[in-house]
């Protein structure tokens, strides 16, 4: 909360001294980093097609523009000042926004209204739409009207469209979510990692990412347990030296956090617990199986990090309304365990059955090689208004 607030003072001095008289701005708003990651697909190509323009990022929290604000895609990374009448007023004064572009569930009505008045095109991408929102009830008339501003809107689903259709809106496009586009780029890429080839060398490996107490005492306690030749991974969300510290004296087998491994051999260790942000996507492609973590309690992360590599993926029971997950659990691509015991059992099973294995992850990889292409689509319809 203090970074949130403290965050924001001096943001329009921070404009003032970034801004150029002839500078053209496109603009994205993301909240996070989730949004960020879909938002990035699209800021590449705009960067490659409208290399004269300069792009404004902003994040309404801390924790993405924390991680964020140095990011080479965008010229300029700052909060998006409170949504008031003023501060609008000033923002859009100020950058002058030839486009502007809001990720997901962004709906900022001031800064849409102000759009709207300076009739600047504005789209929301990666769009979903849930029946539960004020958009469709009865007495959410003040927030529909905020929709009216949208140029176009670019959804993740049918759902999503036939919502927006049921309360007059016909100017949407069922494209499908950025973030498809953005994980097949992983693959592409150098995801070499040389600790990770020494320590994994011919092995199994289990990679659990983004973990949570909830999460780590299931997988300590399966580590602990297995008498199995299998190398695992533990990337928590939570790196303070307390928790690593802890997580690491609650595992009996020969442990190490990644900070230490200097001058080590790694080969003679079951498990690294990542002490460290940022190279989780390419430690990833090391695993022939992923845990992914939050789905206890804190909400699931990304799952689709994982899955494009073509392996089977494990979360826990609460997955409700991330809807990759959703429909992965149904084609039976993520498997979900709810106590140690199932964790246990599915292990067992993905270890000693390679045909399991593997068939589970290739549901995976086909489900995202399905649905990439929708920041082409997005692109494609800028490029008639910009």
């Amino acid at each position: 909360m203090k970074l949130f607030v403290s965050g924001r003072t001096g943001v329009f001095q921070h404009l003032s001294e970034k801004i150029s008289k002839n500078d053209r701005f496109i603009w994205m708003h993301v909240a996070s980093l989730g949004e960020y990651e879909q938002g990035l697909p699209i800021l590449e190509k705009i960067r490659f097609n409208y290399p004269s323009h300069k792009i404004v990022l902003t994040f309404f929290s801390p924790s993405g523009y924390e991680v964020k604000k140095n990011t080479p895609i965008a010229d300029i990374v700052i909060y998006l000042p409170m949504d008031t009448i003023s501060n609008a007023k000033k923002f859009l004064d100020d950058i002058k926004p030839e486009l502007a572009i809001f990720v997901k569930y962004e709906i900022w009505p001031n800064y849409l209204y102000g759009l709207k008045q300076r009739n600047i095109p504005t789209v929301l991408v990666s769009a979903i739409f849930s029946s539960r929102q004020i958009f469709f009830k009865p007495f959410g008339s003040f927030m529909r009207n905020s929709l009216k501003t949208f140029s176009h809107f670019f959804v993740q689903d049918k759902n999503s469209k036939d919502l927006l259709s049921s309360i007059g809106f016909k100017n949407a496009t069922i494209s499908g979510d950025t973030r498809f586009d953005r994980v097949s780029e992983i693959l592409k890429q150098d995801n070499h990692l040389g600790f990770m080839s020494e320590f994994k060398k011919d092995n199994l490996c289990l990679i659990a990412g983004s973990t949570w107490p909830e999460d780590e005492e299931i997988l300590v306690d399966w580590i602990n347990a297995t008498d199995k030749q299998i190398k695992c991974v533990l990337a928590p969300h939570t790196i303070k030296e307390t928790h690593v510290e802890k997580l690491k004296n609650s595992i009996s087998k020969k442990s190490i956090c990644f900070s230490k491994i200097e001058g080590e051999n790694l080969s003679n260790f079951d498990v690294i617990i990542v002490d460290t942000i940022g190279l989780l996507t390419k430690i990833y492609s090391y695993a022939d199986i992923a845990y992914v973590g939050g789905a206890f309690e804190t909400g699931l992360h990304n799952t689709l990090e994982p899955a494009v590599y073509g392996i089977p993926v494990v979360i826990g029971p609460k997955y409700s309304g991330f809807k990759e997950a959703e429909d992965l659990v149904d084609k039976k691509g993520i498997h979900v365990i709810t106590r140690k015991e199932e964790f246990k059992e599915l292990m067992k099973r993905f270890i000693i059955d390679s045909d399991f294995r593997e068939s589970t992850g290739e549901i995976n990889s086909n489900y995202i090689n399905k649905n990439i292409g929708a920041t082409e689509q997005i692109i494609t319809y800028i490029k008639t208004i910009l």
